[in-house]
């Protein structure tokens, strides 16, 4: 568990330095809202991660083992380049500052691909998957209070390239961690070839499932957090709308949002230990579903603070519970043997309602409004319910996989003395 706290602080410290730290920097130095925009592009590596986590999984750096090789490499890489920040002017080398942040989200990615396949190698019991994976998320999230509020306190009394260093000195948690914990040495057999390492995942996923089953629980990853990602996408400009002030937003909002999704995320994993991920799903996300109608309440009551607070309680602690269920049941679904391709895949999927939401909320609304908005998200996180009923059966435990019980089909050519591929 407290492997899943160093793996949650150092995944979680990169991604909300580029999307919180960065932009108001830009911002502070005059950069206009439209360029900054564009610096949304730049999360584009971690839903594309899946490319070359293959990479990962068939060829280990020299050192340290399989998987801490690239665990220590990335961060190492992290330091050196969140350091490098402060040291271009935003008024005339944006260029170079996109590079510098595109290569930090390229870095983060590839850490978040070592990270979340030793996770998943630590953890052998669907029990500890749960609560580990639980841990990650919420160190994940508290994360971002380093460079969310630390960083921009630090900012009023010390220069930028003073600031940028010290948030990257943070990433030392993670090298740390890396240095003082063991290689899982579950499955040390590499891939015998790239080829195996890029159709092996996907063969192996529908092989243990069958097609239509397989087809099944992906398009569950995709649509169980679907309404709920939708409901909040456009939250702060939602708050606005009603008549907030940016303060009210800023205590009340804010808060009422982080500290009910840690505490939803910890109390979901403890009690998926108890009931299981299966039921875990059910019945948290029935939860997601209910809160959304919170919003609906909200969007009539208008400028009212306590219904604010509440609202926005009763949904990130939906939030939290959600997330604990579904991110234990991906890394339930990942093999051993192609948990880095699988686990990038499946993440990167999930992560999809995000990316959809973000750029079709908007247009939503202003055709419909607020509140037939919030009963469209509320219709929209159905579909995932209902695919339950087929991919994890509310009185079934869940079947284990167990990379160590399962045979991988052999692609690649006859295997040398050496024990490689003669197709290398």
């Amino acid at each position: 568990m407290a492997i899943c706290a160093g793996t949650g602080f150092a995944s979680g410290l990169p991604l909300f330095l580029l999307i919180q730290l960065v932009p108001a920097w830009l911002r502070l130095e005059g950069v206009s809202l439209t360029a900054i925009g564009f610096f949304t592009a730049i999360q584009y590596p971690y839903t594309l991660k899946f490319l070359w986590s293959p990479l990962l999984e068939r060829y280990p750096l020299p050192f340290l083992g399989r998987r801490r090789s690239w665990m220590l490499s990335t961060q190492i890489a992290l330091i050196l380049a969140i350091s490098a920040f402060g040291f271009w002017q935003p008024s005339d080398q944006l260029l170079a500052i996109t590079l510098v942040a595109l290569s930090v989200a390229v870095f983060s990615a590839t850490q978040d691909i070592a990270l979340d396949a030793y996770r998943r190698e630590v953890l052998p019991t669907d029990e500890e998957l749960a609560l580990g994976n639980a841990i990650h998320v919420q160190v994940y999230r508290l994360a971002g209070l380093v460079p969310g509020s630390l960083g921009l306190i630090l900012a009023g009394s010390l220069p930028w390239h003073w600031v940028f260093p010290i948030m990257a000195a943070f990433m030392s948690v993670g090298v740390v961690m890396t240095l003082v914990v063991k290689e899982a040495n579950l499955d040390p057999e590499l891939p015998a070839s790239l080829r195996e390492a890029i159709v092996e995942p996907f063969r192996e996923f529908f092989t243990r499932h069958g097609l239509q089953s397989a087809l099944a629980v992906l398009a569950f990853m995709f649509l169980y957090k679907l309404g709920d990602n939708m409901a909040t996408a456009l939250a702060t400009p939602f708050y606005i709308d009603l008549g907030f002030s940016t303060v009210q937003i800023g205590i009340i909002a804010k808060n009422a949002a982080l500290w009910p999704s840690i505490i939803g995320g910890l109390l979901g994993g403890l009690l998926i230990v108890r009931i299981g991920i299966n039921r875990g799903l059910w019945i948290f996300g029935v939860v997601q579903l209910a809160t959304i109608f919170g919003f609906v309440w909200l969007s009539k009551a208008g400028a009212d603070p306590w219904v604010l607070a509440v609202v926005i309680s009763g949904e990130y602690l939906g939030v939290g519970l959600g997330t604990a269920a579904s991110v234990a049941f991906i890394a339930r679904e990942t093999s051993r043997r192609a948990v880095a391709t699988q686990f990038a895949l499946f993440t990167a999927l999930a992560a999809l309602p995000r990316v959809l939401a973000s750029s079709t909320s908007g247009l939503i609304v202003d055709s419909i409004g607020w509140t037939n908005f919030f009963y469209v998200c509320a219709v929209l996180a159905v579909p995932g319910m209902v695919l339950l009923a087929w991919v994890a059966p509310f009185g079934d435990a869940g079947d284990h996989v167990d990379a160590a019980e399962t045979e991988m089909p052999e692609v690649s050519g006859p295997r040398g003395a050496d024990g490689q591929s003669s197709d290398r």
